[in-house]
């Protein structure tokens, strides 16, 4: 379709992009990409690596620019995760890594035994971190858009897991494998030469990058993938950041505890690191994370699998998340009060939103085209028994008519249901219970049965009398 005033759609997102890159070197952020992604009108732009800190004010800013920039073109962005069911939503990967004040990725495999085993302890380190704390860096990446996306079928699931590939499984379990209490300086020597092998120089060309896991090495990085389009990285990365400085404090305790006893320096490490590495290993998955199959073996495994918002937040002020955060002087008691209160009240005030929304439509753009051309069958029908046609020459006309008053009973049923729903969870006091309650008695009892019989009337209705656009003429026409 054409729009001969602003030109061709293709034309207008091609000259939005240009612009829109601009705008950001403008603003000192340079892009290294921006392309087609899965989805119709999709695109994906990534930034070039920075400090955690500037990266996140960068992203923000992104966004501002990514909206702004459009509306200058006559078009406009969704930063929504998910705001067409059936086709892919949107979110974020957070690249994120560590390095030394000198600029050493200490993610980066090394060429030689000594960095492969800063390497290697930063590595389980991590995986050890995401371990303890799946629950919190869980409720990091909750709200109510995002519900949509996480283990439907794409994005990465409501199960923290980590994938690491499978040259760096086989190195932990040589190392699982080869470290005892009986470990002499031979042993270390050939520990070191084993680990040198095992992690080739070329293994970030070599690691597979799996996109149904949430948190994956990506080569000497780690990619966390579960987080919203629409959401601020500071929090999954403030979240990330903390246990990983909390699990490194735990570490060296434990090495140091080695040490004093007699332990060279490199066996207490390597001691230290098999613990973690059979400690956190059940948090690690290689396979399909969006198969049901996953769903059972988490459970086994006793790996968290919160699916909504409400419950995934109350991970954020047990007595757990309360010492992480006080101990490590990055929130108060308080302040984790606080933050869970202002995040559950945003998951109620966006479910209202839609839900009012949904009912606006349904009421005042979905119904009275269908009852127009109810009236219109039922006027035909009419027409047809006056002028003595039998009844087998409007059965056709009959059947959709029925049809279409089933789903407008049914669509006008439900709205009014849902209103009394919402009514009876305004009056509730506890913003958690109220929450839950918007997630479990408005959310799932209703969203998508009314949508099920807004689609059915958007195919039955005639087109002249559907003004709103229809859902392929929205994605694939207009």
């Amino acid at each position: 379709m054409e729009d001969h005033y602003f030109g061709s759609i293709p034309e207008r997102v091609y000259a939005y992009m240009r612009d829109f890159e601009n705008e950001a070197y403008k603003l000192g952020i340079p892009l290294r990409t921006r392309h087609n992604e899965v989805a119709p009108g999709q695109y994906e732009c990534a930034p070039i690596y920075e400090e955690v800190s500037v990266a996140v004010d960068h992203n923000s800013l992104l966004m501002d620019v990514m909206e702004r920039v459009a509306r200058r073109h006559h078009l406009r962005v969704l930063l929504h995760e998910k705001p067409f069911a059936g086709i892919n939503g949107s979110g974020k990967h957070n690249n994120w890594s560590m390095a030394t004040d000198t600029g050493v990725n200490l993610l980066a495999p090394g060429k030689t035994p000594k960095t492969n085993l800063m390497f290697l302890t930063f590595f389980v380190n991590t995986i050890k971190a995401v371990h303890n704390y799946a629950d919190v860096l869980r409720a990091s990446i909750a709200s109510a858009p995002n519900d949509h996306r996480l283990g439907a079928n794409e994005a990465p699931p409501a199960i923290i897991s980590v994938f690491i590939g499978q040259y760096l499984s086989k190195v932990l379990n040589d190392v699982k494998e080869r470290v005892s209490d009986k470990m002499d300086e031979t042993d270390e020597s050939l520990l070191k030469i084993d680990i040198h092998k095992s992690i080739p120089e070329l293994l970030m060309d070599n690691t597979d990058r799996n996109r149904t896991s949430p948190f994956a090495f990506t080569g000497n990085k780690f990619e966390f993938r579960a987080v919203g389009s629409s959401a601020n990285c500071a929090n999954p990365m403030t979240v990330l950041n903390t246990i990983m400085a909390e699990t490194l404090k735990q570490f060296k305790t434990e090495v140091d505890a080695l040490i004093e006893k007699g332990e060279k320096k490199e066996i207490a490490i390597m001691h230290v690191i098999r613990q973690y590495i059979v400690a956190s290993e059940k948090v690690l998955f290689e396979g399909d994370g969006y198969s049901q199959s996953w769903e059972k073996e988490a459970e086994k495994r006793g790996l968290p699998n919160v699916k909504t918002t409400p419950l995934a937040l109350d991970a954020m002020v047990t007595a757990k998340a309360k010492k992480l955060f006080e101990t490590n002087d990055v929130y108060s008691h308080v302040e984790l009060e606080a933050r869970h209160e202002i995040e559950l009240e945003k998951y109620i005030k966006k479910v209202q939103i839609e839900s009012r929304m949904m009912g606006e439509l349904a009421t005042s753009h979905i119904l009275p085209p269908a009852i127009r051309y109810q009236n219109l069958l039922a006027n035909n029908i009419k027409g047809l028994k006056d002028a003595g046609v039998a009844e087998t020459g409007y059965s056709n006309q009959m059947q959709v008519l029925n049809q279409i008053s089933l789903h407008i009973n049914q669509l006008s049923d439900l709205v009014e249901k849902m209103i009394e729903a919402r009514k009876l969870c305004n009056n509730m006091g506890n913003i958690r219970t109220k929450a839950i309650a918007y997630q479990s008695q408005v959310k799932d009892v209703f969203f998508d049965n009314i949508r099920y019989h807004a689609d059915k009337l958007e195919l039955l209705v005639d087109d002249r009398e559907w003004y709103l656009p229809k859902y392929r003429e929205m994605l694939f026409l207009r």
